[in-house]
């Protein structure tokens, strides 16, 4: 069985800079990559907002990332988590046929998007229906779309397919959108972009693709077809602690709870980035936690420090 001083689950901003810093730290390291290095920052292609990067690629911001971790003497695997257990004064990590034991763990493993839930969503994903507007967008140049959402990521994934569809359908159920306002300003002055507020999805039909959705007019109630050759759906995040089965306190969307140190209420089990509970989700925010975490669980692994 492989042992560590520190195994990452996530390879997202957050995990790869505890790698990073732990593996500085001469920290026995391995982090579990869980989806793609780098998380939803490996899909999104335009970061304005990393402190010294000006406008960066997400995808090449990443690459950058990786290679800093590995160089630093941090290991990275593959391997989708399925269960994490207390074993004596450390812990067992199990991901497939793979069993690790470690003496303390970051968990770093993100979020996903949350799903609409209607008739056709899950029938059609793949084959319509998207959550990253950067993987599918080249797939409809020409053609007439919706995305649905109010917030900062569908305003900017909207603004961002208007580079390939003729035409965005920007569906809200409320009769404002919740981004910054700088983004809705862009929104409602665009040409390609007709706002549907107020409006909810209520069924994505098609055969073998997207055909059209069903929509409903939250005012009147009435329902009416809108033709699109596709969905793309940003309505927010999960946090991805399932695997987890009660052993940390977490809030009531599952974020995981934890002091200003990243510890956990469970002696050497820390988290770090989006899967915590936070006022701010950014890649800024989660390499900063990543960086506290991995030296909070150096100082524990060097003296046993951890609050009562």
């Amino acid at each position: 069985m492989d042992r560590h001083d520190v195994i990452v689950l996530g390879a997202g901003p957050a995990g790869l800079t505890a790698g990073l810093y732990a593996g500085r730290a001469r920290l026995e390291t391995l982090v579990l990559e869980m989806m793609v290095p780098g998380g939803w920052a490996a899909i999104t292609q335009t970061i304005e907002n990393y402190p010294g990067a000006g406008t960066v690629n997400g995808q090449e911001l990443v690459a950058a990332m990786v290679e800093q971790a590995k160089a630093a003497g941090a290991e990275i695997a593959s391997g989708q988590v399925d269960g994490l257990e207390q074993a004596g004064d450390g812990f067992v990590v199990r991901a497939g046929e793979k069993t690790r034991e470690t003496r303390s763990v970051i968990v770093a493993t993100g979020t996903e998007f949350r799903k609409l839930g209607i008739p056709g969503e899950e029938r059609l994903a793949g084959r319509g229906v998207s959550y990253c507007a950067t993987c599918d967008g080249p797939l409809y140049k020409g053609l007439e779309i919706a995305v649905v959402g109010g917030g900062d990521s569908a305003l900017q994934e909207a603004l961002y397919l208007t580079g390939f569809a003729s035409k965005v359908y920007l569906i809200h159920r409320r009769d404002e959108f919740r981004g910054v306002e700088l983004l809705s300003e862009r929104i409602r002055s665009h040409e390609k972009i007709e706002c549907l507020l107020s409006t909810t999805v209520q069924e994505v039909n098609g055969d073998d693709g997207v055909e059209s959705l069903e929509i409903r007019d939250v005012s009147s109630g009435e329902t009416r077809s809108l033709p699109v050759a596709g969905v793309f759906v940003f309505i927010g995040l999960e946090p991805r602690t399932g695997f987890l089965s009660g052993l940390v306190e977490t809030d009531e969307q599952g974020f995981i709870v934890t002091d200003g140190a990243m510890r956990t209420g469970v002696r050497g089990l820390l988290a770090a980035g989006d899967c915590r509970a936070k006022l701010l989700r950014q890649v800024s925010t989660a390499v900063g936690d990543g960086a506290t975490a991995a030296f909070a669980a150096q100082r524990y692994l060097e003296d046993g420090q951890w609050p009562e």
